[in-house]
């Protein structure tokens, strides 16, 4: 549980550096590349057990990492988009909305256990998504059509599901921060790749904030990657389960700081969406 909750408070602080990404004009793409380096060099740092650079690509995980660090940078454009064309509250509840794909995965692709109170404690748990994650603004959803949300609910699925796949069958305990390390590499390899181009079609200098947001951004990101994959290979603690409480919790936590933080408004319909969360929570738990 310990590595849970620590999954969620990182992955909350990812939101708050978001946000203030938007007060400071930080160029977002240049510091999600800066990130994803930082993060490699973390996993580096960080293994418990020693493997040359070399050697990465023979090991079991290797195709994994590749394709998940591709993953990470397109879903990012596609919640760019998704933000853009249907609205930052669409692209929240898209994304959120996804866990629902790993849960199902989890269920009947490993066999976890399905109860009375599982499903209920999940079905609550989507409803309260939504509800603490919508904000009562109008949407665009109409004029931009579905494509970039239905994208990004799948993708954001994908990714969590991958994820897991790739734990369960190739990344033993003593490598988690390696490959950590090497699917973040992947992201910066492929980011580089898209700046490259950008930077061709548009020559403006990186910036020192840019660079700085990245590092601090990139601390964070790593580390709520590697609580979540340890979280997954705790013993009795199934994936349907941690999936569902990682991101209600997520859900909760982000829209408290945001009340408290950012003086967000928090409307009724946020706020039974935090009651039902916690109930939701407590269900699957106790399930």
């Amino acid at each position: 549980m310990t590595y849970l909750l620590l999954s969620i408070l990182f992955a909350t602080g990812l939101f708050v550096i978001f946000k203030y990404f938007g007060i400071y004009k930080v160029d977002v793409l240049k510091a999600i590349v800066v990130n994803y380096i930082v993060a490699f060099i973390f996993g580096l740092l960080s293994t418990e057990k020693n493997i040359a650079f070399v050697e990465i690509p023979n090991q079991p995980w290797f195709i994994g990492a590749l394709v998940l660090g591709a993953m990470f940078v397109s879903i990012f454009f596609v919640m760019a988009m998704a933000a853009q064309k249907n609205g930052v509250s669409v692209a929240s509840v898209a994304g959120k909305m996804s866990v629902v794909i790993p849960v199902l995965f989890g269920l009947f692709l490993y066999n976890e256990s399905v109860t009375f109170l599982k499903v209920i404690g999940i079905i609550i748990a989507l409803i309260a998504v939504y509800l603490a994650s919508v904000k009562e603004e109008k949407s665009a959803i109409k004029k931009a059509g579905l494509l970039f949300p239905i994208l990004l609910f799948f993708g954001s699925g994908a990714i969590d599901t991958t994820l897991k796949y790739v734990e369960v069958n190739f990344v033993p305990k003593e490598e988690v921060a390696i490959f950590s390390g090497s699917l973040f590499a992947f992201a910066a390899f492929f980011g580089l790749i898209i700046l490259g181009i950008k930077s061709t079609i548009k020559k403006e200098p990186f910036g020192a904030k840019n660079l700085i947001a990245g590092i601090v951004l990139g601390i964070p990101n790593y580390y709520s990657i590697v609580f979540l994959i340890k979280a997954l290979q705790v013993e009795g603690f199934e994936s349907s389960t941690l999936f569902t409480i990682n991101n209600v919790g997520i859900v909760i936590v982000s829209t408290l700081v945001g009340l408290l933080l950012f003086k967000e408004h928090f409307s009724v319909k946020n706020k039974i969406g935090v009651f039902l969360a916690i109930v939701g929570i407590i269900l699957v738990t106790i399930a």
